[in-house]
């Protein structure tokens, strides 16, 4: 019943839209649109989908017996009706349809078609293709300075600056010097745009080095060397041994005389198992590479797309009687970023530039955003407003005399210190800082900075999205153990299955696999024989010769010098002695398996898609020809193979497979202990093994494995099944979420979330970067992504806070993460430690450096209001310039080695790295209480300034300025937690800076004054006032209300 209803993705407003037309037409009687109400009633039907409740049980499902009239999304959706919803609907139906002509006009795509493509004769396409040329670079020459102009400028921050610093150039609003304001907005900018300048040569150095790359291009004429940019589709173009692929191509003629090779596709699919690529028969049959110009020939190939398991394509030559037709497949493709491992392949290009499947796969790089600069920008806004209500209060009190609208912006600049420019200068040096201690970390060798924006995120991930093989895993498989019935063979005891192979097999019977087949009468005879049961010298040499030709492995011989022209096939010039042989194959697993006979004795040395050949111990050459393959498919879930022994004649099914689907073959009876058989994991099971062995999902914990899903009727039935369960780990295909992403994105991911773990096997990059976004969106956490092939860098750059590993699969990851380390466990003190420290510096350092802003407005606030309201600045010039850099930038800036607990103690108790996650560390309680600090100390500077000043006003600034001064150091004291020599340092630098230019600041302070007892004794007590109740308060707080990091260093 499921299957039958149609899963249209109706909505549930217009399903109701629906029912009333069909109630209408139903109304009207038979006749002209009496076949209408039946169409309505099936979409009715679809709309079911959208609105049943997902806790629907599976015989209410099935049965359409379903309440989901009571659900609220239903309801709402009735009770839009009338003059609002024909307003609202219409209002936004306008708009979706202006914004989707307007992107249509100007982000118009050409449409990807299907293409003929000629062999050799690329100027016999009919359509203009992409250049095959590679461009990570977010910027071009012209779009460079207003692209970082306006992604600086698009923060509440830096633009409020710049209109500050623009209304200097207005008279009236004039309140310094033009420097005070555009010096740190210059450096800023500056600054920012070195940064962008570098970053953006790098990437624009390594596409250069990639579309550099020379490849060979047969012509008429012969081979020529091409760069990779300039290849076209229709070329014919030749990639050796270890070369990557340069666009997508079809594998016509390979050097290898069995017409296949492989090739390594971790660049694209993440998977290091190699991948066997077949020849087209009719090209690899042609005697000399020459002969490809010398047919007419041409393919045909499907439009680009994202799949890069399928494609479907044919290959005719026209010029032969009757022309030739051969359907292609994945198996006569090579993607482009794969690496040839064994022969020189020749291929014609099909797919060039960004209609490859690997850039199509691949997301464009977004600017990232720490979520630290996002708190802050809300938290200017609020300064801002604060600023314009502080300005507005004080006109209203000013009488709104004159033309009061100049005194408004002249107060807005009088009080524009609320918004420090300096912030900016501030965290930005704090986060390259931040980048510094985390490449000198010795604990972490190795580990790379390359986006020195966001080092505060790794201190405030919930999500960590992590590749499975070469990440987790470090996929490499070694042959442990061998069980034969009771009989148990280990590391220690392989010697003895060494001598069994040594010694000739004293009954040789080939009743080895499951199922067994003869070609000779005397089999016949034989099989109604009573059974002999085999010795154990006779089953160690039935299971070695097992897993010695069960698989799909080929041997590979290095040639003595390169491979080239008609040389190619030449086997003089290849050395076939075993310290030059490697093996291929699709799995490690199976090399695995095929190095341990090696090891004991029974040695493959040759291969090719019809025979086997094995080397015994005493050098013997036993031959095998291969009848039937049966590959190994997520289905079936086992492999198997039937050959023929040549010198027998003997017909044998030798068979492998993982334990749940080999257990249900071989069943225990009398013939079990002469079977041979063994146990393989497969995708699935092996995702399952990893989390458990990763300790992602603990041992006693319950696993939810979602079953395969089609369509939108299973995929409700499957996510009702695992709604029921709790606290379980979600185990997911790739095919079975994107059927649900597809109908059920919002109840997923709110199933998702609740799990301790999930784990999605055979996600394509496009997916995995998907699930990226979708966490985000829902949830608005941070997420952060880890992976070290090409086929996660679309993972990396979606997530808030990319890692890359540099491993087997190449340093394409990790070259387009944010971070790059050398081994995964390096994470953990990424995270724990530096991610940690990061945040709560930086939180630390952007609320004192607003507290230095607002402390400063307030004692202007206080001076204005003393003195009628005037609109006159209290310090000018170099004091303000100097208070914000020379006097206290040092000390404040120290608060980036501050830290609350040793590496080590964050690394033992990651319960301190949860509370990050929370956000307390910067928050508008945090904030506000920053706030009350600056204006009771702002207020005691400034009004203790005026009580006790007796004679002329240049002394209250005298006053003033230098209990600020020591205030803003003694605050930096108050707040560091952990000291640093470097710390002391720069409080006495600062300090002796302050002083030693008060002896030329005679054109603010009277210098005489400034060396009387009397000074001393004003500065001193106004000075105490204001920070000694905050240390009372602090020991208060410590010893009542101890923080958690507190409770852990004691």
């Amino acid at each position: 019943m499921a299957d039958q209803i149609p899963l249209y993705p109706v909505r549930s407003a217009a399903a109701a839209a629906h029912r009333k037309r069909a109630a209408s037409y139903s109304a009207a009687g038979p006749g002209s649109g009496a076949e209408w109400p039946s169409r309505y009633q099936l979409e009715d039907e679809s709309a079911h989908l959208d609105e049943m409740p997902l806790m629907m049980s599976e015989e209410g499902f099935e049965n359409d017996e379903s309440d989901y009239h009571t659900l609220p999304r239903a309801r709402t959706a009735r009770r839009r009706r009338g003059l609002e919803r024909f307003v609202c609907g219409g209002w936004k139906l306008l708009c979706a349809s202006c914004c989707d002509w307007l992107v249509n006009i100007c982000q118009r795509k050409r449409e990807l078609k299907a293409r003929t493509v000629w062999l050799g004769c690329p100027e016999k396409c009919e359509e203009k293709h992409p250049r095959n040329s590679i461009k990570n670079q977010k910027y071009n020459i012209f779009t460079f300075i207003p692209g970082v102009l306006y992604e600086q400028f698009k923060f509440f921050l830096n633009l409020y600056f710049l209109v500050v610093s623009c209304s200097q150039f207005v008279p009236a609003l004039k309140i310094g010097c033009l420097y005070t304001y555009w010096a740190p907005l210059g450096f800023v900018l500056a600054v920012t745009i070195m940064r962008e300048a570098i970053d953006e040569f790098r990437r624009f150095q390594r596409d250069k080095e990639v579309n550099s790359q020379l490849y060979s291009k047969l012509t008429v004429r012969g081979k020529v060397q091409v760069k990779s940019s300039d290849i076209q589709v229709g070329d014919l173009i030749i990639v050796e041994k270890n070369q990557r692929i340069p666009s997508d191509m079809v594998f016509l003629r390979t050097s290898e005389k069995a017409g296949s090779c492989f090739i390594r596709t971790d660049q694209l699919d993440g998977e290091t198992d190699w991948k066997l690529k077949v020849a087209v028969s009719c090209t690899q049959r042609l005697p000399a590479l020459g002969d490809l110009f010398s047919i007419s020939a041409y393919v045909y190939a499907q439009k680009p797309q994202l799949d890069i398991h399928s494609f479907e394509g044919t290959f005719t030559r026209e010029d032969s009687d009757p022309p030739i037709h051969e359907s292609l497949s994945i198996e006569n493709t090579l993607w482009a970023n794969t690496i040839v491992a064994s022969g020189t392949v020749i291929g014609v290009v099909i797919y060039t530039g960004k209609e490859t499947r690997s850039v199509m796969n691949t997301s464009n790089p977004k600017n990232k955003v720490g979520l630290l600069d996002l708190e802050l920008n809300q938290l200017t806004k609020a300064l801002f407003a604060a600023l314009v209500a502080l300005s507005v209060v004080m006109v209203t009190l000013q009488g709104f005399v004159g033309p009061w609208y100049r005194s408004l912006f002249r107060f807005l600049l009088l009080f524009s210190y609320i918004i420090p420019i300096s912030l900016r200068v501030n965290l930005d040096m704090g986060k390259a800082a931040y980048g510094w201690m985390i490449m000198k970390d010795e604990s972490i060798p190795g580990t790379v900075v390359r986006t020195s924006t966001i080092p505060e995120e790794l201190g405030r991930l919930v999500y960590l999205l992590t590749d499975k093989t070469g990440t987790l895993t470090q996929n490499e498989m070694v042959f442990k153990r061998l069980h034969l019935g009771t009989v148990s063979y280990g590391a220690d005891t392989m010697d003895e299955i060494q001598g069994h192979l040594r010694n000739p097999c004293p009954q040789m019977q080939s009743q080895a696999g499951g199922n067994n087949a003869s070609s000779t009468p005397p089999r016949k005879a034989q099989s109604s024989a009573p059974k002999v049961r085999k010795s154990v010298s006779s089953r160690v040499h039935e299971a070695v010769k097992a897993i010695a030709l069960c698989h799909n492995v080929s041997p590979v011989y290095e040639s003595r010098a390169g491979v080239g022209g008609e040389a190619e096939y030449a086997e003089a010039d290849q050395d076939f002695s075993d310290g030059n042989r490697t093996y291929q194959a699709a799995s490690p697993d199976e090399v695995a398996l095929v190095q341990w006979t090696e090891s004991v004795g029974l040695t493959l040395v040759s291969r090719d898609l019809g025979s086997v050949q094995l080397r015994t111990p005493s050098g013997q050459i036993q031959t095998y020809c291969i009848l039937q393959m049966f590959p190994f498919t997520s289905e079936s879930k086992r492999m198997g193979v039937i050959v023929r022994d040549e010198s027998t004649a003997e017909i044998t099914f030798y068979m492998k497979g993982a334990d749940v689907a080999m257990s249900s073959i071989v069943q225990y009876n009398d013939w079990l202990e002469e079977e041979i058989w063994m146990l393989t994991g497969d995708k699935l099971e092996t995702a399952t093994c990893i989390a458990k062995s990763s300790h992602l999902v603990s041992r006693t914990q319950d696993i939810h494995i979602f079953r395969p899903v089609t369509n939108r009727g299973e995929a409700h039935l499957e996510l009702n099944a695992f709604r029921r369960k709790h606290d379980c780990a979600l185990v997911i295909s790739g095919d079975s979420l994107e059927v649900c992403l597809k109908y059920y994105e919002h109840e997923l991911a709110e199933l998702a979330c609740q799990c301790p773990a999930v784990v999605c096997c055979r996600c394509s990059p496009t997916q995995k970067a998907r699930i990226a976004k979708l966490l985000q969106h829902h949830t608005g956490k941070r997420t952060c992504a880890v992976g070290d092939g090409g086929n996660d860098v679309s993972m990396i750059q979606a997530a808030d806070c990319g890692i890359g590993i540099e491993g087997k699969e190449g340093r394409q990851a990790s070259l387009a993460a944010d971070f790059s380390v050398t081994q995964f466990r390096h994470i953990g003190r990424l995270l724990m430690v530096h991610g940690r420290s990061s945040y709560k510096r930086s939180a630390a350092l952007g609320q004192f450096v607003m507290h230095r802003g607002l402390i400063i407005s307030t004692m202007q606030a206080v001076f204005s209001s003393v003195f009628y309201f005037a609109s006159v600045p209290l310090y000018q010039g170099f004091l303000m310039v100097g208070y914000a850099t020379i006097y206290t930038m040092f000390p404040v800036f120290s608060l980036v080695l501050d830290q609350d607990v040793k590496p080590e103690t964050a690394m033992l108790y990651p319960e301190l790295y949860k509370d990050l996650t929370k956000g307390r560390s910067l928050s508008f309680k945090t904030f506000l209480v920053w706030v009350l600090i600056s204006i009771y100390q702002g207020g005691i500077l400034m009004y203790g300034a005026l009580l006790l000043f007796e004679s002329e006003f240049v002394h209250v600034l005298a006053i003033s300025f230098t209990a600020l001064i020591l205030t803003e150091l003694l605050m930096v004291a108050l707040t560091i937690r952990t000291w640093h020599w470097l710390m002391a340092v720069a409080e006495v630098l600062s300090l002796g800076c302050y002083v030693a230019s008060l002896a030329f600041l005679n054109e603010y302070f009277d210098v005489a004054f400034i060396t009387t007892v009397t000074f001393m004794w004003k500065v001193s007590a106004i000075t105490m006032v204001s920070c000694l109740p905050l240390y009372v308060l602090k020991y208060l707080k410590r010893k009542l209300s101890p923080p958690s990091y507190t409770k852990l260093a004691s």
